[in-house]
């Protein structure tokens, strides 16, 4: 069979278009929910759930004064970790319970994390939609900002950012998205490019779309699902970069305890009380690692080549 001309967008009559748009409709991705397999990707997502969970509801936790040094006055401090007792994970030298900091810490975290890749994906998944799909000068000035972006070392440009502003969550979260917005801006990009002249997109410019109503209508649709694994990488990316930037002081300071500053403040009393940097440091690891087997799972489902389920 002869290939299909895809260089004729206002040539087709609708009624060519039509079926042409019919018979190309299996080109284009349906998202469904990956379907979990292995005992590691059931564990991270149980684990992602539970800290999520956490981080939500921990204001009505019945766990002890985990911020505020001036209400743990009277509570013992550098208690070792006693799953009986009313500290399950012991306190720091502060007396603040480390349950409670982990709790709060993750809600530090998750927003950071969640909430940068939200940003980052809008501006640099709208930046790489334009680039990808309309190319010529959009794709060069999109290609340029991505360029000066990436050449700036991630650490140096998230300290020049949180420098100038003060180190507020909301604050951080907005300098850890425009971190990653060339990341998001060059995938989608890749992606956008590749649809942008396939059959079902030309079908619709000959029956008269709209460059906005094809690029959100028929292209964005088929970007959605690798966007969304790739997602899952990038949040665990961000709660390192925020425990990184915390742990050097440069990020929410304490008493709000975030899981950098914890490890960072418990660091003067390692030797002796290593619990103290242990507990939080493993939380974070389980959790990085948990987004990332999350991301990998999502990718073999969402992935081109994948088997169909």
């Amino acid at each position: 069979m002869a290939d299909i001309d895809t260089t004729h967008p206002r040539g087709a009559s609708p009624a060519t278009a039509t079926a042409t748009v019919a018979a190309d409709a299996p080109a284009r991705r349906k998202l469904r929910l990956p379907k979990l397999s292995g005992l590691g990707t059931w564990v991270a997502l149980a684990w992602t759930v539970l800290i999520v969970l956490g981080a939500l509801i921990v204001d009505v936790l019945p766990l002890g004064e985990a911020r505020d040094p001036a209400l743990a006055l009277m509570t013992p401090s550098l208690l070792p970790p006693d799953l009986a007792s009313d500290h399950p994970l012991g306190t720091d030298r502060q007396g603040l319970d480390i349950l409670g900091g982990l709790l709060y810490g993750a809600r530090v975290s998750i927003t950071v994390g969640i909430g940068g890749v939200v940003i980052g994906g809008l501006i640099g998944g709208a930046l790489g939609l334009i680039a990808g799909y309309k190319g010529g000068w959009a794709d060069r000035v999109v290609s340029i900002i991505s360029d000066v972006l990436l050449a700036f070392p991630s650490l140096i440009l998230l300290i020049a950012i949180i420098t100038v502003l003060e180190p507020t969550l909301l604050n951080v979260t907005l300098a850890l998205g425009v971190m990653v917005v060339p990341s998001y801006a060059r995938l989608v990009r890749a992606n956008a490019m590749s649809f942008a002249g396939r059959e079902f997109v030309t079908a619709a410019r000959s029956l008269g779309a709209g460059e906005i109503r094809i690029m959100l209508r028929e292209v964005a649709p088929n970007i959605v699902a690798p966007v969304l694994s790739y997602s899952f990488m990038l949040v665990a990316v961000l709660i390192v970069a925020e425990a990184s930037l915390s742990y050097l002081g440069l990020s929410i300071p304490r008493p709000e305890p975030t899981w950098g500053n914890m490890i960072s403040a418990g660091q003067p009393d390692f030797e002796r009380y290593p619990y103290l940097v242990g507990i939080p440091a493993f939380v974070l690891f389980l959790t990085v690692l948990s987004f990332n087997q999350l991301g990998e799972a999502a990718g073999r489902k969402w992935s081109p080549g994948a088997a169909k389920i």
